[in-house]
Parts: structure tokens; C-alpha cells; sequence
């Protein structure tokens, strides 16, 4: 699998390593999960925002 590297601080690699650790997976894939997390916290964000009258027309389309 292709990888890049990011910079963090100190303190934010620390806690990264600790949650890691206390969730039994790599470095890599605790950044793979909080990615993920963050984007479905955004998602349902989006979701309970409240409702604009293009946001209701599409919601009600006719789907035939």
C-alpha cells in the first residue's frame, strides 16, 4: 500500500502512540479510525443541520 508522511507535535504523537496501544492497532490505522470518526461526526453534522427547501425537494424526489 503506497504511504506518505505527515509532521504532528510532539505531544499529538504522543497520545497518537497511547491510543494506539490502548486500542491494539497500528499507528496507521488509528489515523485510518480517526479520519473515519471525524468524517461520520461530520456526516451527522450534516445530517441534524437543519433543512433548506432544496435540501427537502431532493429528499422527496420522485425516485421513477
Amino acid at each position: 500500500m503506497p504511504s506518505t508522511r505527515i509532521q504532528i507535535d510532539v505531544s499529538t504523537h504522543r497520545e497518537l502512540m497511547k491510543l494506539a496501544v490502548a486500542l491494539g492497532a497500528t499507528v496507521g490505522d488509528t489515523v485510518a479510525l480517526a479520519v473515519r470518526r471525524q468524517r461520520q461526526d461530520q456526516i451527522g453534522a450534516d445530517l441534524g443541520a437543519e433543512s433548506t427547501k432544496a435540501k427537502t425537494a431532493w429528499l422527496d424526489a420522485d425516485l421513477r
